[in-house]
């Protein structure tokens, strides 16, 4: 064999690479005795400049000289696992919030976990683990604060209150990363869009939030950032697009240094949203850095770790202008190299027990109630003229009831927005012909006159109404009237809706509208043109028949808003106004249409006298009525004195059940957290001394502490 012959040389690489191989092996970042940070560091001495920096956006390259394969960033799991094909669809998280059911929240996403992984184990079975949306870090939960109701991102929020928001966001990254005292994490929870940033869309790329006071930087927009970081261990945060006091998020040290990762203690991964350092310096956005070298050195000297994106590729360029050190880019490799070690992503796949998850758990009949659940406790009752629930044999003939309106066989509106694909999706329409074959379904047209022709014969008729996400998301190409970029500019329904509805009231029909929206929606003339209404979201993949349920009485509504709703925009301040002052529950002083944690029941609660003793609350809740039913009791507390803070701020919640005829003693435990408060002297949150009142279903107590 000549000394350069093909053989002779194939053979040498096989050789070469199966001594690399041996090598690898005996590096201390194959050591799985070792911790993940000193597995991280060990591996991030051994990588080139140029293979650092490949591993350093939202598609991580493989070094296979090192046995270090790919990694996807960026997938989605906002209520289900979105954009990767087939995956139980969960009603969208303002839903969720509607249920003020922790525990069901946690056990969704659990569930969710287990169809993520299940997806990344075929996908390395298959070779497919490249593609995007195939990885085992989901960029959710989205835990900003929901100020203004024409923000459409709003419906992938937990609504308006951040002690709320807080508990849902601590709930969903339990769920995805798994117990914390695992040997390998499940999967890597995000916490974004840090911070400030609820909207507009139409701006976010140039948007600077400044002049924000600090109480309500701390109280509001932060809180549920900091639950997250220090009590549930989340291990990404996501900077936003928009800049704070002057400099973009993904570049602020102040966000990400002095609170983050010094006031906080973080020490997980910070992620760019996509693409948002191309905002530091091309024309549409901040006008901050000169060019994208600038720009890029600037994101990591801050704090930011990987980006969504490609620009992080010019840091080479950084290097080499003296603009970054490479050390600096080191500290930001072993942050996320430390992750994809508590994942088990370099070790034995047998060794992982999430790796032995079936494939069979993927849209499992499990998951398939879980969602149905979900969708029935998320519905609200926000009016009943007692013409709910419905008797199902009270149709009779073929047209005394009849269901209409854009949304009620619209399957692809139950999904919401970052979503998934269920096998099969039960509309409105469905659900409610499955308890009711007689009831007639109209074709949706916009003429006035030929909706109420079609409906003459009716006695009842459910209108399906409200918006979809084709009309409210983020940053969309929309332009009909009453929204702008994916926005709202007005909050009440179309008007083709609404006149609709004014027709079928004057034609002496009882009307019962199912509402769909992400958030909260402007009602003042539906008071008056219909008899019901039931705030139904975007209810997922059995919102239908959740809908039926409730309908027909088969299911005891219990859902309440996490969101005030308005009468219209006038009673809001101006929409890039970002102090708290007039907004949401907490400084509103109008009076809405409906308030926050508003909702009925077909059962009749009657609260007890509060007592606070031992750092509980307890009272009494009676059910009034012949139905079982479930309330959720509400407490709020406000400091006496506090003339700038909170006219009153949610600190605890409890879902109780309660037989139809018989009381419940409660029991809330308001540990000394709750009474967390902004302490002007020193700028920050404290457990302050000093008098409280505690509200709860309309009652009120006074303490001091």
């Amino acid at each position: 064999m000549s000394k350069n012959s093909p053989i002779r040389q194939v053979l040498w690489l096989v050789l070469l690479s199966i001594s690399f191989s041996a090598h690898a092996q005996q590096y201390p970042y194959k050591n799985p005795n070792l911790s993940p940070k000193e597995r991280a560091q060990d591996l991030c001495g051994r990588l080139t400049l140029q293979e650092k920096v490949g591993m350093m956006t939202h598609f991580s390259k493989p070094v296979e000289r090192l046995d270090v394969p790919v990694f996807q960033w960026w997938s989605e799991a906002l209520h289900g696992v979105g954009r990767n094909g087939n995956a139980t669809v969960f009603p969208i998280t303002m839903a969720m919030a509607a249920t003020f059911d922790t525990v069901l929240v946690e056990r969704v996403f659990t569930a969710v976990s287990d169809e993520a992984r299940v997806k990344y184990n075929k996908a390395c079975r298959l070779g497919t683990q490249r593609e995007m949306y195939h990885g085992l870090s989901f960029w959710t939960p989205n835990i900003n604060i929901f100020r203004d109701p024409r923000w459409g991102r709003g419906q992938e929020t937990y609504g308006e209150d951040p002690y709320l928001t807080a508990v849902m966001g601590k709930s969903v990254v339990r769920g995805l990363q798994g117990p914390m005292d695992a040997p390998y994490q499940k999967l890597l929870a995000c916490a974004k869009h840090f911070a400030v940033h609820s909207g507009p869309e139409w701006s976010r790329h140039r948007f600077n939030a400044e002049n924000i006071k600090l109480r309500d930087l701390h109280e509001t927009y932060l809180y549920a950032f900091r639950a997250l970081v220090k009590e549930a261990k989340v291990a990404e945060i996501m900077c936003a697009y928009n800049s704070f006091e002057g400099k973009p998020c993904c570049s602020s040290d102040r966000l990400l240094q002095q609170i983050l990762r010094e006031e906080w203690h973080f020490d997980g991964l910070v992620t760019s949203d996509c693409w948002a350092v191309d905002d530091f310096w091309k024309e549409w956005g901040h006008h901050y850095s000169e060019n994208k070298t600038i720009a890029v050195s600037e994101a990591v000297i801050a704090g930011t770790d990987v980006e969504c994106g490609q620009t992080f590729e010019s840091l080479q360029d950084g290097v080499r202008e003296g603009r970054i050190k490479e050390e600096t880019i080191d500290r930001s490799l072993v942050r996320l190299l430390e992750a994809r070690f508590r994942l088990g992503n370099f070790d034995d796949p047998h060794l992982n027990p999430w790796n032995k998850i079936p494939d069979e758990r993927l849209c499992c009949q499990e998951h398939s109630d879980l969602a149905l659940e979900a969708a029935r406790k998320s519905i609200v009752l926000l009016k009943n003229n007692s013409v709910l629930p419905l008797d199902a044999s009270m149709a009779g003939g073929q047209s005394s009831m009849v269901v209409m309106g854009p949304n009620a066989s619209d399957s692809e509106m139950m999904w919401g927005n970052y979503n998934g694909f269920p096998l099969h999706t039960i509309t409105h329409a469905e659900g409610i012909r499955a308890i009711c074959p007689s009831a007639k379904l109209i074709e949706w047209k916009r003429d006035v006159q030929q909706q109420v022709e079609a409906a003459k014969d009716a006695q009842t008729v459910i209108f399906c109404g409200g918006i979809s996400p084709r009309l409210e998301g983020e940053e969309m190409n929309v332009d009909e009237p009453g929204f702008k970029g994916g926005d709202r500019t007005m909050i009440e329904l179309p008007q083709d809706q609404r006149d609709i509805l004014a027709a079928l009231h004057k034609a002496g029909k009882r009307v019962i509208l199912v509402l769909c929206s992400g958030s909260a929606t402007g009602l003042v003339p539906e008071q008056q043109t219909t008899d019901a209404i039931l705030q139904a979201w975007y209810g997922g993949q059995a919102g239908g028949q959740a809908v039926a349920e409730v309908l027909f009485g088969r299911v005891n509504p219990s859902g309440k808003l996490p969101v005030t709703f308005y009468r219209n925009v006038d009673q809001l301040p101006d929409f890039e106004d970002y102090n708290m002052e007039g907004h949401t529950y907490r400084y509103f002083r109008g009076e809405p249409l409906y308030p926050f944690g508003f909702g009925l029941s077909y059962s009749k609660f009657v609260y007890g006298k509060p007592r606070f003793a031992d750092g509980k609350l307890s009272l009494s809740i009676a059910n009034k009525s012949k139905r079982d039913g479930t309330e959720t009791v509400l407490v709020y507390i406000n400091k006496v004195g506090d003339t700038d803070g909170p006219i009153r701020t949610l600190r605890a919640f409890q879902r109780v059940e309660v037989p139809a005829g018989s009381s419940k003693e409660v029991s809330i435990p308001l540990p000394d957290t709750a009474f967390e408060w902004w302490d002007a002297k020193s700028n920050a949150m404290r457990i302050l001394p000093g008098q409280y009142v505690i509200e709860v279903g309309g009652k009120s107590l006074r303490i001091t502490r």
